[in-house]
């Protein structure tokens, strides 16, 4: 996986003891890393004749959501866009994505997603549960 190279916690235990602000930037990252290799992605499933148009508007849903899940979580965390600007390219998540991520195979990358969107799901949870704790979490 293209982001293999990130440095996430291992586990929920690791992932509760890192502070607000880094996790926020850390679900950041993984979201901007997924932004070149889901265009290339949804590029390169519209030129399959054989594909339906179902799979073709699901992937392009897919885009979307990360494009709008990054979007709200620099708003409602209050991070100003300026301190995103070294994020605004793959030199900002510290990865080769043109590189290694269009060398995946479909497959590869969509198991590659999955994970790193498992992750974002469960960071996102510990930030809700420490925002708003009274959600016995």
């Amino acid at each position: 996986c293209h982001t293999s190279g990130m440095l996430t916690p291992n586990g929920k235990e690791y992932a509760q003891k890192i502070p607000r602000e880094e996790l926020t930037h850390l679900i950041l990252k993984l979201l901007q890393a997924w932004k070149e290799p889901l265009s290339h992605f949804n590029q390169h499933i519209e030129h399959h004749q054989e594909l339906p148009d179902d799979s073709l508007s699901k992937a392009k849903q897919i885009s979307n959501m990360v494009h709008e899940l990054k979007t709200g979580v620099e708003k409602s965390m209050g991070i100003i866009s300026n301190s995103l600007n070294g994020m605004a390219s793959s030199e900002g998540t510290g990865l080769s994505i043109s590189n290694e991520a269009n060398m995946m195979s479909d497959s590869d990358l969509i198991h590659c997603f999955r994970r790193d969107s498992n992750k974002v799901q469960s960071y996102l949870k510990i930030l809700k549960c420490r925002i708003m704790p009274e959600n016995s979490c």
